[in-house]
């Protein structure tokens, strides 16, 4: 049973991939990368600094914080891609996420530099993603530690396309529940 709270913190579910990935669902998800600058951008147009300091739940970030951590996070993918296609199986730096959205840069910063970086970093992301092979997206990965487990590429570009989505719609449900 979904409960509120639930419902709050993951508005589209959670990550869930079983089984093979297709070429096809590979060009769905990186159209979701591609797609996501644009869509936060349309998502926070206009929002008063009081608006962009509101948490999209009690005891969440707000939307500042929120934007600033899809940047900081998705830029740790990029590298984490990078890393599984120059390295054997390298084991990634796990980041505590919750510690970085508490920083100065995060809760106090202008929402116009992360979606600055955003835009351009998925605009290099992207064009990586679109170069990879079959093989990359297959048998190329990394092990992460915080977990203790390994992620093919294939994979992680679904949890990031994902990620993307879900803290989008954190900021698109906050608004329509607040009529902004």
């Amino acid at each position: 049973m979904t409960t509120e709270l639930d419902q709050l913190r993951f508005p589209i579910g959670e990550f869930e991939w079983e089984g093979e990935i297709s070429e096809a669902q590979r060009a769905e998800w990186i159209e979701d990368i591609a797609a996501l600058p644009a869509q936060l951008r349309a998502a926070t147009q206009g929002l008063s600094e009081e608006q962009l300091d509101t948490p999209y739940r009690h005891g969440g970030w707000t939307v500042r914080q929120v934007v600033h951590h899809i940047a900081d996070s998705h830029m740790n993918s990029m590298i984490r891609f990078k890393l599984a296609l120059t390295e054997d199986t390298p084991t990634i730096r796990p980041y505590y996420e919750e510690r970085w959205a508490e920083l100065v840069d995060s809760k106090a910063s202008p929402i116009e530099l992360s979606l600055v970086l955003i835009d351009a970093l998925h605009r290099r992301w992207v064009r990586l993603l679109n170069s990879l092979s079959e093989y990359e997206y297959r048998e190329r990965m990394f092990y992460h530690p915080g977990s203790d487990r390994y992620y093919r590429l294939d994979y992680n570009l679904g949890v990031y396309a994902w990620h993307g989505k879900h803290h989008l719609a954190h900021i698109t449900e906050l608004a329509k529940r607040q009529g902004w």
